[in-house]
């Protein structure tokens, strides 16, 4: 739960800089990246207050199929928002979370 919360922080980061990113504002599928982010962290929440591994194992797994599909999505088509090195590295760090958790995952 430690490592995979400390995975998320990064993605609330990158959550963060695409909410208030002007140029996806008028974008709907672009904007669906930062909400399946918030969805994602405030789905594990509850279960990481209360200390409860299982039932944030479950939670983490049965999310991390719709994390990977927006974070698959705006590493193929931040280019056509803007190629800045920004939405780069903020596109890189999206799927190495993804990445990251599913290592985790994997090992429990």
């Amino acid at each position: 739960m430690e490592r995979i919360n400390t995975l998320l922080a990064h993605a609330w980061m990158v959550r963060t800089f695409l909410k208030h990113a002007d140029e996806i504002q008028e974008n709907e599928e672009m904007l669906e990246v930062h909400r399946m982010i918030f969805d994602y962290c405030r789905a594990v929440e509850p279960s990481f207050e209360r200390r409860d591994a299982a039932e944030y194992l479950r939670r983490a797994k049965g999310k991390l199929s719709k994390l990977r599909r927006v974070a698959e999505f705006f590493a193929d088509q931040h280019k056509s928002v803007s190629d800045h090195t920004n939405f780069q590295m903020a596109a890189a760090s999206l799927l190495g979370v993804v990445r990251e958790i599913e290592a985790t995952l994997a090992q429990v």
